[in-house]
């Protein structure tokens, strides 16, 4: 099938970008477009215009500065997965990279392409749950940050407005004792997970003080296991953990995995994730 007729215009500017979203249109953006590309031939999506993002300067690239890592909305995946900064000071991200499809569509897609999507089962949403990342989205009317747990809020839906452009996201950097894990679980390499999970945590002198369980690929979002982390937290070990995993996140069943599978996948990563994160740490 081939994609619909549509206007496509290479925009130089944020501003110019701007215009175009508040004509009142059918305006859809166009960064890497290794997912907008496929649901147009498929014709999920069917806008009367596209706005190519992907030559605007300023809005690729990955920085440091006052304990926070900046990337832009149009750095690689594959930028991200190869970045000093990001292995010295954001593991999960190095952990996660290699898991996003293949090489070919690494070298095309975006961070900020993914994030806006939403796919559950994706990973850079999740990692940026795990993280306590900021979204920051520009507009006509200005900037706006919303934090990753406000972001993400159903099946491909976000807090994102229709004007809005996702610009760049920030994540602190981890602390002292900082630990980071990170496993999926998919019919081949690069497909979308059938189950996978990002944790981030803090451990020290053997001890857990902070952790975030986020799976990704169970339901409408990446979803945060809370009653599970606390298990952690509080001593009661991995198998007390395994056992309120689905306390959380409301497990979703398909043609392709029930959601009894996905509970008993879930409990198999978290059990691994946390076994290889407290081996880092021993």
């Amino acid at each position: 099938m081939k994609a619909p007729e549509f206007e496509y215009v290479l925009v130089p500017t944020l501003g110019d970008a701007f215009k175009h979203l508040a004509s009142g249109e059918d305006v859809r953006v166009l960064a890497g477009g290794q997912s907008l590309l496929a649901s147009l031939n498929l014709r999920l999506s069917q806008p009367n215009k596209l706005i190519d993002i992907s030559r605007i300067e300023g809005m690729s690239g990955i920085s440091v500065a006052n304990g926070v890592i900046k990337i832009g909305a149009l750095t690689r995946h594959c930028d991200i997965e190869d970045a000093p900064l990001i292995k010295t000071h954001l593991p999960l991200l190095a952990l996660a990279a290699p898991h996003i499809a293949h090489p070919a569509i690494r070298n095309r897609g975006t961070f900020g392409g993914s994030v806006a999507l939403a796919d559950p089962a994706a990973e850079w949403p999740a990692c940026c749950l795990a993280l306590n990342a900021t979204i920051v989205a520009a507009s006509q009317a200005g900037e706006r940050r919303i934090a990753a747990a406000d972001f993400f809020q159903g099946l491909y839906a976000t807090a994102l407005q229709p004007e809005e452009i996702i610009t760049f996201v920030e994540i602190p950097i981890p602390g002292k004792g900082a630990v980071a894990g990170f496993s999926e679980l998919a019919r081949r390499h690069g497909d979308y997970a059938l189950v996978g999970l990002a944790a981030q945590g803090l451990r020290i002198a053997g001890r857990w003080s902070e952790l975030k369980l986020v799976f990704f690929g169970v339901s409408d979002r990446p979803v945060n296991a809370c009653e599970a982390a606390r298990q952690i937290i509080s001593g009661e070990g991995i198998k007390a953990a395994q056992m309120l995993v689905d306390q959380s996140l409301g497990f979703s069943g398909d043609d392709v995995c029930s959601a009894e599978t996905r509970l008993h996948l879930a409990r198999v990563l978290l059990g691994r994730v946390l076994a290889s994160m407290e081996s880092k740490q021993a």
